[in-house]
């Protein structure tokens, strides 16, 4: 569990401007192919945060509006605080037909606190990029009393075991270091990661958790784009990149026919405001 903290502040210890831009390279990608959350998490999140029609939500690091549309579509008002510039563009694109929307392009660390002022505080795959001494104290001052924090994860999409292994010869060959599964009890073990961190903050009691599973079908090329938009792959020197995606792309196209069904985890944790 230690390792796993450390490996979360690594990203949140990261320089502000770093990590502000650090998506940018692959924004478009990013707004393309990351799954969405599917409409029965939703709901489950609306039925454990008690949240009225009524509620203010704030959202802390929105990207492109990934899970702010499912929300907005439902009448929410929404804050959304994006310090990226370019996800910033798109998430306006992606919400214009939402006047309950606002967005501005500043990070939650740079933001003004607006003390008690909303009803929840939701993070959807962001919250991690946020030292925890900063962000769990400052979202449960922006809760109005009994508020709640809503942390969301889509974890990476993933073959079949069988198929990982295929194509876990290409990477033992060009990239060895991004050669890896995570099982259903790793992903579970992620999950108590960061609901430990959640309660470790002292910040928030009455915490649930809870997933839902989903399954997508992904072209080459859908696979390949996906694969731009994590963290390991935007690190990656261009010429192995270029290498491995090639023989990646061969792999998928000759055996298994140019498309690779996928399967993901949405978890959420959700916290009241001591």
């Amino acid at each position: 569990m230690e390792n796993f903290k450390q490996t979360i502040a690594n990203f949140a210890n990261k320089d502000l401007e770093i990590r502000k831009n650090w998506y940018s390279p692959a924004a478009e990608a990013y707004n393309k192919t990351r799954p969405r959350y599917p409409q029965n998490f939703i709901e489950q999140v609306i039925k454990a945060a008690q949240l009225s029609p009524d509620v203010k939500i704030l959202e802390v690091g929105c990207g492109p509006g990934t899970a702010t549309t499912s929300f907005a579509q439902l009448g929410y008002s929404i804050l959304c605080l994006e310090p990226n510039p370019d996800f910033f563009e798109l998430a306006k694109q992606n919400c214009q037909s939402y006047p309950n929307v606002e967005i501005q392009n500043i990070s939650f660390e740079e933001w003004a606190l607006q003390s008690e002022q909303f009803d929840a505080v939701l993070a959807a795959s962001s919250f991690h990029w946020i030292p925890a001494e900063i962000g769990y104290p400052k979202a449960a001052s922006a809760l109005k009393d009994n508020g709640h924090l809503l942390l969301f994860w889509n974890k990476e999409l993933q073959p079949s075991y069988e198929v990982y292994q295929r194509l876990s010869e290409v990477y033992q060959k060009h990239a060895p270091s991004l050669d890896r599964y995570e099982s259903w009890q790793a992903q579970q073990e992620i999950f108590k990661g960061f609901g430990s961190i959640f309660i470790d903050s002292g910040k928030f009691k009455d915490i649930k958790f809870g997933q839902v599973t989903s399954e997508v079908v992904y072209s080459t090329d859908e696979y390949l784009t996906l694969l731009n938009t994590y963290s390991p792959y935007i690190q990656l020197d261009a010429d192995t990149k270029k290498i491995l995606f090639a023989e990646l792309s061969q792999r998928i196209n000759n055996d298994f026919g140019g498309s690779l069904q996928l399967s993901y985890i949405s978890a959420f944790h959700i916290g009241k405001k001591n």
